[in-house]
């Protein structure tokens, strides 16, 4: 038979061996940082945008260019701006070249009951967390439309997306809110070889500084730790590649199996009856 497993591998390689370029928003710190350098290391030139960690971006291009040999761009400004998210998609973009992954983590972290957020704030926050990757979505998709790459588009979304907490509304609802649009966009995007995703972290160490707490919070989940930023980078990076070639409109769990006993993100006495436990095997 013509067309042989063999001939196919051939005819890829010149495609795994191209120049790859990624926009990861805030990668200055946690998730975002882990997600870049997963990235580099498989060969992905890196831009970034980030609002004040100057020390996290130095460390961060030190290994992009000094330990990987890739290319790395930074701009530094306030995601809540649209016009600044917009210059800042076409910078990236003219210094790139041509993007071929996109990946929308930056994201504020909110938590405040109902009566207390002020309007501004809730503004502010919306501006950040969804208005932000739909208008990169839209400027990186459109790019890779005119350019005929069959790229990704990867949102960075969260289980809280899945499962409710109190004082969550802002930020659940719009992790929430965004992975209901990738459906769509993905839709939009498909005839163009374009393919939309979200990966959604549970708990995941960002802090050093907080490891008893996160020890302690990896006994409560079923697989007994908690997520790291490189275990975020693996989910985007193969999502991103020719194995995952067919998905697209997906949200990807990527927690421990933190949510499936509907255990909240607490470490107290008071929410105990929520954590999960090993199956015991003497029954």
């Amino acid at each position: 038979m013509s067309g042989s497993r063999e001939e196919t591998k051939m005819e890829a390689e010149p495609t795994r061996r191209q120049r790859r370029a990624a926009i990861v928003t805030g990668a200055s710190s946690g998730i975002g940082k882990g997600i870049s350098l997963v990235l580099a290391r498989a060969g992905y030139h890196i831009s970034t945008v980030y609002k004040s960690n100057e020390l996290g971006i130095q460390e961060l291009e030190q290994t992009v260019k000094g330990t990987y040999g890739r290319q790395f761009h930074a701009v530094q400004g306030d995601l809540s701006d649209p016009a600044f998210v917009e210059r800042y998609a076409a910078e990236a973009i003219r210094e790139l070249g041509e993007v071929h992954l996109l990946v929308n983590n930056a994201g504020a972290g909110f938590g405040k009951h109902l009566f207390d957020i002020g309007t501004e704030e809730m503004l502010a926050f919306i501006h950040i967390d969804f208005v932000a990757p739909m208008l990169l979505m839209k400027h990186v998709g459109r790019h890779m439309k005119e350019k005929g790459i069959r790229g990704s588009l990867i949102n960075i979304t969260s289980t809280r997306a899945e499962r409710a907490y109190p004082h969550d509304s802002l930020y659940g609802g719009m992790k929430a809110g965004l992975r209901r649009a990738a459906e769509s966009i993905a839709i939009e995007l498909a005839m163009h070889g374009i393919r939309v995703n979200n990966v959604a972290p549970g708990a995941t160490e960002i802090e050093r500084g907080s490891a008893a707490f996160y020890d302690k919070l990896g006994e409560k989940i079923p697989l007994r730790r908690v997520g790291q930023p490189e275990d975020i980078g693996e989910a985007v990076l193969w999502l991103a590649s020719d194995a995952a070639s067919y998905i697209t409109g997906a949200s990807l769990k990527v927690d421990g199996g933190l949510i499936l006993p509907g255990m909240p993100e607490k470490d107290d006495e008071t929410t105990k009856y929520y954590g999960w436990e090993p199956v015991r095997t003497d029954r």
